[in-house]
């Protein structure tokens, strides 16, 4: 009975995964690696408190004691430490991969491993530097820094992976995943698009003058562009999948819902179930960058430093990448979060529902700067995986929703039902 290890273990990708290998019988074993105990209750798991930070020697020492060199056939790896800058965050990231998989070259538990998960995401692609060639594909062609484009971690993460890999002459194979806006929940962690997301619609609905109304926050252009998500739930089934399944191995795959979504379709259901009212018109101004607010609301413009990564396909397409990429918002987010009246409404909620400060603190309103306030869609296909046989989706509205009803079941939002019942429109 195969056993496996998941590293970044309280995190919302790793948490999945280990919940999933908890219910599939063909495991035996589950070796739960994080800096603290996310306190899993499964007679199957054996956790382990590591630092990936740490030597390669030192994490040897603690995998001995906790795992042995039995190992493991498996390995999901999940961990992932943010950083400002681009190079930075690459050093950080390569290295804990790169000490991890020498710690288990050490120990010779690596002897066991038949293939070695990775869980990287879009930025591959550069979606956060600008437009890109849609839909994405995994032979894509990367965007080296010789050409002027900034480090992205994921590609040295990848070097290290086949790196480590071909030393093993054929004895374990690799996959990369690259899920796109992953939606989900992990305790304490609050770095996610729903909990933003849910908090934003929430206060909304009670904050004073606005009339629960709930404007979106970003550009029209990106009201209407077409984009897609990643459940957890089915990134875990699609990692479980791909451990095993023929041909997958020395492959790297995008994985996402299966369907295509547009906020055109996703904002009026936010405002549906959270019990507020679509303004109207949505974008008073235009919705376009130097137009000015919604309402009382400030906005924003970031224009970016980099090109459109469509500037790698331009001769190919026939296209030419105009002007830098510019994110535009109605109302900003970060800004918003920091208004007196947004957090009294938020107080407001808050003790009346017993929340999460934390969650409020913690939420990523810069990360709904960014996704809300880009002009370009972000599509990928999934043609590569279906050819092996992968046939798992999920329907982004359905798992937005249960993110959500985790979220009210933590304490992170307040219970919808008896919301729309204190505050009635």
């Amino acid at each position: 009975m195969p056993s496996a290890i998941v590293t970044g273990a309280t995190g919302i990708t790793g948490s999945a995964i280990i919940h999933h290998l908890c219910k599939d019988p063909s495991y035996g074993k589950i070796y739960s690696l994080s800096r603290s105990n996310p306190g899993y209750s499964s007679p199957k798991i054996q956790h382990a408190t590591l630092d990936l930070q740490t030597s390669a020697e030192e994490m040897a020492k603690e995998l001995g004691s906790s795992i042995g060199p039995g190992g493991a056939e498996h390995v999901f790896f999940c961990a992932y430490l943010a950083r400002e800058d681009p190079a930075e965050l690459t050093r950080v990231n390569a290295r804990m991969l790169s000490n991890f998989i020498q710690a288990l070259e050490i120990t010779g538990a690596v002897k066991r491993l038949k293939r070695f998960v990775l869980t990287c995401g879009f930025k591959h692609y550069g979606v956060h530097l600008g437009h890109c060639r849609q839909p994405l594909r995994e032979d894509d062609a990367l965007l080296v820094e010789e050409h002027g484009w900034p480090p992205i971690f994921y590609y040295e993460q990848e070097r290290e992976l086949a790196s480590a890999s071909a030393r093993s002459n054929g004895g374990w194979e690799w996959v990369v995943t690259l899920p796109e806006d992953v939606l989900g929940y992990a305790r304490g962690n609050f770095m996610n698009e729903a909990t933003a997301l849910g908090l934003y619609c929430a206060v909304s609905k009670v904050l004073p003058g606005a009339g629960a109304q709930l404007p979106f926050p970003g550009c029209k252009a990106n009201y209407f562009a077409f984009n897609c998500w990643t459940s957890a739930n089915l990134h875990a089934k699609f990692c479980l999948w791909a451990a095993t399944a023929p041909g997958a191995g020395n492959q790297i795959f995008n994985v996402m819902n299966g369907d295509t979504e547009s906020f055109q379709n996703l904002w009026p259901r936010l405002a549906h179930r959270f019990g507020c009212r679509i303004p109207s018109p949505m974008f008073p101004r235009g919705g376009v960058p130097d137009s000015g607010g919604f309402g009382g609301f400030e906005a924003t413009t970031v224009r970016m430093r980099t090109a459109h990564p469509l500037k790698e396909h331009e001769h190919a397409i026939g296209v030419q990448a105009e002007g830098p990429p510019t994110l535009f918002l109605q109302i900003d987010p970060e800004k918003w979060a920091k208004r007196e009246d947004v957090n009294a409404a938020w107080a407001k909620l808050r003790e009346r529902y017993n929340l999460d400060q934390k969650a409020w603190e913690k939420a990523t309103w810069d990360f709904l700067t960014f996704v809300l306030g880009r002009d370009w869609s972000c599509v990928g296909t999934m043609s590569k995986a279906r050819r092996l046989g992968w046939t798992g989706y999920a329907d982004t509205w359905d798992e937005l929703e249960a993110t959500f009803v985790e979220l009210e079941r933590e304490g992170v939002l307040p219970p919808v039902d008896q919301l729309k019942k204190d505050f009635p429109a």
